[in-house]
């Protein structure tokens, strides 16, 4: 959390976060993170924080940059994937990464092209998340952790693909999340 404030300051003008909120982050930080130590009272408080006050379009900007579990581990891989198929047409990159890199995520279900309406959309399930949230290990809204998700599924698609992505939209599933029942993060394509 730490991390992700001192990127929020950074790019407070860019975000639209007011430094009145930058105020309620610091709190949280000054107040749960001391001695560099982790805590996760202090993960919930400012993922709370997030979902209380910052807009919808401001934590999708945030998650873009540094969503969570984006897996920094096989950026060379990626980097490397997206040179040596960069000529190739979008369509085919994606069907070749998922043959390959994107079989690696048993969490993620599909991802399906949409190239009229310029959309990526990811069906993904991350039963871990859900469960911490129901047996009471994560009290921020599960919502915020999934829009963190989002950004990171985000991550691996653009680093593999050599393409720019934006948040469109996060659907969760109320009831839980599952093989039967995942969550749907789609993705615009910026040219």
């Amino acid at each position: 959390m730490k991390t992700l404030m001192k990127n929020m300051k950074k790019k407070q003008n860019e975000l639209g976060i007011p430094a009145d909120k930058l105020l309620i982050f610091e709190g949280i930080i000054d107040k749960y993170f001391v001695s560099g130590r982790h805590s996760r009272e202090g993960d919930n408080k400012f993922m709370k924080a997030i979902y209380e006050h910052l807009t919808r379009e401001q934590r999708f900007r945030l998650w873009e940059r540094w969503g969570g579990c984006c897996g920094t581990g096989h950026d060379k891989e990626r980097k490397m994937f997206a040179l040596e198929h960069a000529e190739l047409p979008l369509t085919e990159r994606l069907e070749l990464f998922l043959d390959t890199i994107g079989k690696r995520s048993t969490k993620t279900q599909s991802v399906v092209l949409d190239e009229e309406n310029k959309t990526i959309t990811v069906t993904f399930d991350c039963h871990e998340c859900y469960e911490r949230s129901i047996k009471k290990i994560t009290t921020a809204p599960f919502i915020t952790y999934y829009e963190s998700c989002a950004g990171g599924r985000l991550y691996v698609l653009e680093k593999s693909l050599g393409i720019k992505l934006r948040i469109k939209k996060v659907d969760i599933p109320k009831s839980g999340i599952s093989k039967e029942n995942p969550c749907m993060f789609t993705f615009d394509i910026v040219e």
